[in-house]
This record gives C-alpha cells, structure tokens and sequence, in this order.
C-alpha cells in the first residue's frame, strides 16, 4: 500500500496592505467640524440686529389746562320757569332775544296741551350730538373719568335745547293768543352764549396755584330748559371776545425747555385741531411757573369747556433713526489732531510713537483707527489690543513736541455688524424718546442709511463674531 504524503498544515494566509483612503478621512473631519459648527450655532444666541433708516422724532407732551375767557355772566330779575332761544356756542347780537320766563307756568301747560309744540330731534341736532360723542370717545381716558359728567350735562343740555328751540321758534304766535304770562329777555351786548357757569368765570390770574387745576371738586351748573327758577339766579353767560387763553402746568425740564420761546405748536386730539399759540411763562401764587397759551380765534369749538386736554409739538429733528437698545458708551483716548500723520506713501492715519532701543531714541509710525474726531482731540481705542498704550509717547510730525497718552473721555455709540463682527461706531444724538434717538447723519465716523447696528449693545462686545 502506497505512502500517503505528509500534509503541510503550516499555511499562512496572504495579508494585503491596508490601504489609508486619505478621502474618507478628510471627508470625516470635514463632517465632524460641521456637525460641530451646526451645534455651536444652534445653541449661540443669536444676536438681533437693527437695519438704520431715516426718520424723525416728533415728541408731544400732553397737559391738561385752564381755559379763561372774557366771560359775562348774566343772572334773571325774577322767578319763573325758563325756556331759551338762542343755542349753546351761538353768536349773539345786542337786543337778540336769549330766553323767556314764565312767572306762572302757563306756558309749559300750553306747550303740553298743544300737540304741535311736541318737535322733535332734526338730523342736524341728532348729527352734532353724534359728533360730541365721537369727540369724547376719541379722546378718552380713564385717567380723566370725570370728563363724563361734563359730557352728560353738555349733552342733556343740548337735547333741551333743540327741542326748546325747535318748537318756539314758531309758537311765539300761539303762545301770545293763549294768553300765556311770560318776559321775553334781550343779550344786553353782543358775544356768543353758553350756559355752562362754573365759578372761573372772573377768575384772577394772580391767584393761579396747583390748586387751580384740582378737579376733584370741580362742578358747572347749567340750567335746563324748562326748568323753574329763582330771582336773581345766574342763567347764562356771554363771552365777549373771541381772544382766550389756556394756562398749565410746567416741570422744571419743561420750563428750562420752553423758556425763551415766544410761541408754540399746540394741537387737541379730541377737536383734530392743531394751531399756534403765543406763549409766556407766568409765576402763580405759589411760586412755581406756570405755561400761558394766547390765541385769537377756535374759542368757540371750546366754549363748553373749562378745561381741556392738548398737546404741545416740538421741533422735529431729521436724521437717522436707531432704537434706544442699541446706544452703549465706550472710554478712549484723547490725542490731539495735530499728532495725526500718513504712513510713507500709504493714505493710512497713524501716529508717530517715540521707541527705544540699543541705538538710541527713534519714531515708528503706528497705523491708527480713529474712532471721532473734534477741532481739538482725536478718539483712540483703549483696549488691551491697542497698539498704544498709557505712557506712550508721541511725536508731533512737523516739530518736536511730544504728547504722552493719557487723558481720556468716553462717547456714546452703536456696534456696527456689517462686516461680520461688532465695530464700535460713534453717534451724536439730536432728539430723543422711550424708543427711539434720532442722530445726526453724514458724520465722518458714523452711521449711514441701511447700516446693520445690534439692536441691544449689552448683547456683545467689540470684535465679536456675530452670528445672524
């Protein structure tokens, strides 16, 4: 039987060289540094940012003022039931009849015993009284509650009128055949009427305190039509002239504000009226400064009315609009512009720095960033990346003089992201409100229209990478 031949169990597998796929690894990292990127930039705030636009502001101060009025009240020389003729807010000639008593009340009986005399609202009564409470409802404030009340009266006191003056004006006839008892009364000099009479009528400017326009106890009577009353009891009002006056409150900002002014912009919301008015500051009885308005015409729109809401425009200032959020204040230092220089035949601003070294004292140009600049002083930045530090001296290029850093002054400014980071810009504000400054636009150092500022300067800090 045949040999078998001895089997080789030593057998060594072939390993092939690992083979490094350098475009997988590359591709790897690249992955792993945008995942890193992406969650970074999730999980940063993102840093809200303010496009500049032209704008202004318009700052309206309210107040709330005394009207006086040349004002003259006229009182009855007997009792009786009234009834009048002439409507509130009309003009009045001499010897224009105003009103009527009946000593008897044989006029009222007559009135309801005749059918005719029952006249209704016109639409012309019915739209002026639409347009009186339109004009209190746009102007409402619960602050001012009690303006109610006088809305009340003036409008009970203008539905008795109408009806009144829409039914004598043609029964005077009827009345005098019935036999009626009743006194016809004449405007003993011309003005307009109104039947509103609450105490301020001989008010005396040199009396005026705060107390003045206290309205907690404030009241105006009117007498309604119909209505039974006493002998020698005031029943109407003429106002004489159509010159009128409103006098108010200052604070020591406004007064500082408005002093020296001869007139002022005044507009009242409620009337949708907007008028100059002469202006003055006055002193009341009490020391403090009181603001007085002159005007010579609209006295009629208020003739109802004692006190009055208004606004006061002030100058509006043009320029560029940034919100208040965005200004922040930043320290530099202050060299004078006449150390500022070229480098070589670069057109990069810099100063000349003394330096020292083995081979004695020598200057070395340092390119500068110049932050504002006035007639005077230059702004640098301060920071610990400046190149110029505290101490340093610089010399002035066409002599000898030498300036060592030191003094310095802070400006109020924005962080400009245009370039991706946050640049320290300066500004000079013109007008201000809660909100908004406006600045002045077309400075050397500033900001220009469509610039992107952060709209809340304590987010960041100068050079920080923004994130959008």
């Amino acid at each position: 039987m045949a040999r078998r031949r001895k089997k080789n169990n030593k057998i060594v597998r072939y390993r092939h060289p690992r083979n490094i796929n350098v475009g997988m690894i590359i591709f790897a990292i690249i992955f792993v540094y945008m995942t890193f990127s992406v969650y970074t930039y999730m999980k940063k705030d993102k840093v809200q940012f303010y496009e500049v636009a032209e704008g202004n502001i318009v700052n309206d101060t309210q107040h709330t003022g005394l009207i006086l009025r040349e004002e003259s009240v006229q009182s009855t020389d007997r009792a009786g039931y009234i009834n009048y003729y002439v409507r509130e807010g009309k003009r009045a000639a001499i010897g224009t009849r105003i009103y009527s008593i009946d000593e008897t009340g044989s006029m009222s009986r007559f009135m309801e015993e005749n059918p005719e005399a029952n006249v209704t609202l016109t639409d012309e009564n019915l739209a002026d009284i639409k347009r009186q409470l339109s004009a209190f409802s746009m102007s409402y404030d619960d602050i001012r509650f009690g303006e109610i009340y006088d809305l009340q009266y003036s409008l009970e006191a203008a539905v008795m009128e109408y009806v009144n003056f829409n039914a004598l004006g043609n029964l005077d006839a009827l009345i005098a055949q019935a036999g009626a008892n009743f006194q016809q009364v004449k405007a003993p000099v011309s003005g307009v009427v109104s039947y509103s009479i609450d105490g301020y009528e001989n008010f005396d400017l040199s009396g005026l305190s705060e107390s003045s326009f206290d309205r907690s106890g404030y009241a105006k009577a009117i007498t309604k039509a119909g209505q039974l009353i006493e002998q020698s009891a005031p029943v109407y009002k003429l106002i004489t002239s159509d010159a009128w006056s409103i006098v108010f409150t200052l604070s020591e900002e406004e007064t500082a504000e408005y002093n020296g002014r001869s007139s002022l912009r005044v507009s009242f919301p409620s009337n949708d009226l907007t008028t100059d008015a002469a202006f003055s500051i006055i002193t009341g009885s009490d020391g403090k400064s009181y603001g007085k308005l002159d005007f010579d015409k609209y006295m009629v729109q208020f003739v109802s009315d004692r006190f009055v809401t208004f606004e006061i425009e002030t100058e509006k200032a043009d320029g560029l609009k940034i919100p208040v959020t965005a200004v922040t204040t930043k320290s530099f230092y202050l060299v004078p512009v006449e150390y500022i220089t070229m480098g070589g035949d670069s057109s990069t601003t810099g100063f000349m720095k003394e330096t020292y070294s083995e081979n004695g004292t020598s200057a070395e140009f340092i390119p500068t960033t110049i932050y504002y600049s006035n007639d005077e002083y230059c702004y640098i930045d301060m920071s610990e990346n400046s190149p110029l530090k505290a101490g340093d001296y610089l010399i002035r290029p066409d002599s000898q003089e030498r300036y060592q850093i030191g003094n310095s002054d802070t400006l109020q400014g924005v962080y400009n992201i245009n370039k991706g980071y946050a640049v320290f810009k300066q500004i000079e504000i013109l007008k201000s409100n809660d909100e908004y400054y406006t600045i002045k636009k077309g400075t050397s150092y500033g900001l220009s229209v469509y610039d992107h500022i952060v709209l809340n300067a304590d987010a960041v800090y100068e050079g920080e990478l923004i994130y959008r």
